[in-house]
This record gives structure tokens, sequence and C-alpha cells, in this order.
């Protein structure tokens, strides 16, 4: 899996509740929710994010609640990855599981500046600022992960599996 885009940078401890507020859970629908995605951190995020855009962040992204419409907003505003020193555990398995690919890269979250256009090898586990030329290593995905964010999430990838 290959990914490249323009970062856009948030600071730490950024809640669900952030990413996609409870007002808009009356729809699942990730055009709806893409819409709203963390219009109260950043109004103008879903004018300016475009489709392979990267999110870039600092600990503890995706703390909160649990609710899956967090991942599928971002996923449905556009952004192919986020990259963030660290996520938490649930949102962590529900980005996986809505098929949104998201790294932990501390080095390349302190290097990496609001603009920058960021080349992401997932398989490998390569992160590279292009703007600055600077490489960093990440954890790569084990083979059934990459496959399920391939497919487009968990549910996507066990129907493929079943045959459906």
């Amino acid at each position: 899996m290959h990914f490249k885009g323009t970062a856009h940078r948030y600071g730490r401890d950024i809640d669900t509740d952030v990413i996609i507020p409870a007002r808009y859970l009356n729809s699942s629908e990730p055009e709806w929710l893409a819409q709203h995605c963390l219009e109260d951190l950043d109004a103008d995020f879903v004018k300016k994010v475009k489709k392979g855009d990267i999110i870039v962040a600092e600990e503890n992204f995706g703390c909160g609640s649990s609710r899956e419409h967090a991942p599928i907003a971002i996923k449905a505003a556009g952004v192919d990855v986020v990259i963030a020193k660290s996520f938490a555990r649930i949102f962590y398995r529900n980005s996986i599981n809505t098929g949104l690919a998201i790294m932990e890269c501390p080095e390349a979250v302190d290097a990496i500046k609001q603009g920058d256009v960021v080349d992401v090898d997932a398989d490998a586990g390569i992160i590279t600022n292009t703007t600055t030329g600077e490489t960093f290593k990440a954890q790569p995905f084990p083979p059934f992960i990459r496959e399920i964010i391939e497919e487009g999430g968990l549910i996507n990838r066990t129907k493929k599996v079943l045959g459906k």
C-alpha cells in the first residue's frame, strides 16, 4: 500500500468527539460524517482536505468513546492514512476494521509540518517527508492487517473470503 498527500497537523489527545461531534451521530452514512469531520477543531478542514491527504498528530489520537464513526468520517473526508505518536487502542482497532490506515511513528510526527507532502510505503513501513527529504521507519502492517485495509475494512474482507 502506498499513500501520498499533504499533511494536516494536529496536537495530542484528539478525541473521537472532536473528530466527529456527537450531534452528527444521527446518521452513519460516510458522506454525511465526512462533511463534519474535525469541524470543532478545524472549521476549514473539510474545505482544505483533498483525497489522499494525511493527518499527522501527537499522542493519544482517537481517545474518548469507542464509536466507529470517527475513522469512518476521516476516511470518507479523503484521508488515506493517519500518522501519530500513539493511538487510543479502540480507535486503532476501529480504524483497521473500517479500512483506515494508521501508523505510529513519533520521529515522523516530530519532523512533519503542516502542509508538507508526505509519502508512505505502508508495506515497508517507510514514511518520507518529500518536502524535506527526511525518511522515517514505522512498523509495517502484517499481511492480514494490510488485507483488511486494502479491502476497505473487516466486513468487506470477510465477504471476499466467504465469496459473498
